[in-house]
């Protein structure tokens, strides 16, 4: 891996040297191409990190298994204690890891800096429950008998991840994996390669100062091919994977014909209910930031607005209004609210979209458009844009992953707006708006969102870590994070003891002798 430019953050995170390459996390060796990192910002080249080879991924593999024998018999607590130690490492580096994360992919650095902070909550969540991975104690149907479920861990979990969140989606499985037992080996996007190389580095840090094997955190780097060698490979027994639902199809089914188990969490088109009795100072806010925060590349990014028509008007003329004091420039100067696109090929299917749009009868309320200039050099700055369309139009079906907002129009009760939000193939993130307490509970109910979340007077964009997180329909159906996620990285076991001088069989079958 080697670097060209000259920021501090770099060095700190130990991105600075030229080494061999450390795509593989086991020896910092490998023979495969180089993968260039640009950054959205400025178009400068970060750095290059060598991709991962089929021998590569061998000795990663290898190496984890290893590791594996070693940290599955280390008690839980113990196992959080190095998870906690990790955290800690993370607070010190959230700076200069925050930097990184707003550089390489774009998102403003207050989202980057909040980005780090998530890791570190993930990593005090996991700490606490690895005390905490119980099972239940059951009623035996025979006298005498005692009947419990337990946890046991799984083995080496394969994570790929998306570039939208580059950190923080690892951490949200590695740290609760950890903690349950199992080793971890990941493969972050080749679009933001350098923040799987710095999270490598601080994890790697971790384990030398407490004579754990490397093998614990593992690393790949490469496109498709080299998520493929994991999906395929028997010896990975979980894969988690997030990213589009074109490549959750292919996941999945891959993992699904080798029995193994996938975690997966796939797009979004998220919408908003604003009924006629929302608070519009809330409403503005959080459609604002849900439509342009990481400038619109959430899988819960704010696709949808619908809209009661009393409130139609008001809502356009009030959002329309805001999207005029959007800053759009370099994500590290705080002053900006919106940086760019992850590369060019986003950029071109952002503009795709808005010209589907049009031809389907879309009317242009924001207009969109490529920015030009001094601090645009890039070619990936984009204006957010808000069209009026109708939820059944073709392009208002899909997921654009870019700061198009659509506003759609309802008109009588509620179960109006909930069917139009529910009319689409994803399941991801969901809100209402309202000051109704009848309103918001059903929304709420079987009869209301049918997301995976579901919010009332926040915004879809945005999920706390002590929540699970998933969706439903082509979202996946997988859960990460908080509540009881931690179970999808073990192997459950019942267990049943016979402490009397008896066999009672099943259904009463006798054997005489």
């Amino acid at each position: 891996m080697e670097t060209t430019m000259q920021l501090d953050f770099l060095t700190q995170l130990g991105l600075k040297e030229i080494n061999e390459g450390t795509s593989t996390g086991v020896n910092n060796f490998s023979n495969g191409e180089l993968i260039e990192s640009y950054s959205p910002v400025d178009g400068k080249l970060i750095g290059k990190v060598k991709a991962t080879t089929k021998d590569d991924y061998e000795r990663v593999i290898k190496a984890a298994e290893e590791a594996y024998k070693d940290w599955k018999i280390v008690p839980s607590p113990k196992r959080g204690e190095i998870v906690r130690q990790f955290g800690e490492k993370l607070r010190e580096f959230k700076e200069p890891l925050g930097k990184l994360v707003s550089y390489e992919m774009g998102k403003s650095l207050q989202e980057g800096y909040g980005e780090v902070q998530e890791m570190i909550d993930i990593c005090d969540f996991a700490v606490g429950l690895s005390r905490q991975l119980n099972g239940s104690t059951l009623h035996s149907e025979r006298p005498l008998h005692r009947m419990y479920d337990q946890y046991h861990p799984i083995g080496v979990v394969g994570i790929i991840s998306a570039f939208n969140f580059p950190v923080a989606v690892w951490a949200w499985n590695t740290a609760l994996a950890w903690i349950c037992g199992d080793v971890c080996v990941w493969k972050p996007s080749e679009k933001a390669p350098m923040c799987g190389v710095a999270c490598q580095n601080i994890m790697a840090e971790v384990l030398r100062e407490n004579d754990l094997p490397e093998g614990i955190c593992g690393l790949i780097n490469g496109d498709y091919k080299v998520g493929e060698m994991m999906t395929q490979d028997k010896r990975v027994p979980l894969i988690s994977a997030t990213g589009s639902t074109r490549m959750g199809r292919i996941v999945g089914a891959t993992v699904a014909e080798r029995f193994g188990k996938s975690l997966l969490e796939l797009g979004g088109n998220n919408a908003i209910i604003i009924t006629p009795s929302a608070d519009m100072e809330i409403t503005v806010v959080g459609a604002l930031f849900g439509a342009v925060g990481t400038a619109g590349q959430r899988c819960t990014s704010t696709r949808r607005l619908i809209i009661h028509d009393s409130m139609y008007e008001t809502v356009k003329e009030k959002l329309a209004g805001a999207y005029k004091q959007i800053k759009i420039g370099n994500p590290l100067d705080e002053n900006n609210h919106m940086g760019p696109l992850i590369d060019k090929d986003s950029v071109k299917t952002y503009l795709a979209a808005i010209e589907k749009a049009k031809a389907q009868g879309g009317k242009v309320v924001v207009e969109g458009g490529v920015l030009e200039g001094e601090g645009y050099e890039s070619g990936c700055y984009v204006k957010p844009c808000i069209i009026e369309a109708e939820n059944e139009m073709e392009i208002v079906q899909s997921e654009t992953f870019a700061p198009i907002l659509y506003l759609i129009k309802y008109s009588g009760e509620l179960e109006n707006a909930i069917e139009q939000q529910n009319n689409v193939v994803q399941g991801l993130s969901s809100s209402i708006m309202t000051n109704s307490m009848r309103e918001s509970e059903l929304f709420l109910s079987h009869k209301g969102s049918d997301c995976g979340i579901a919010n009332v007077n926040i915004g879809t964009s945005g999920a706390e870590i002590g929540g699970a997180f998933g969706g439903e329909k082509e979202t996946g159906g997988g859960r990460e994070s908080g509540s009881d996620a931690w179970k999808i990285y073990m192997r459950r076991q019942t267990n049943t003891i016979n402490y009397s001088t008896e066999l009672p069989l099943a259904q009463g079958i006798k054997f005489e002798f």
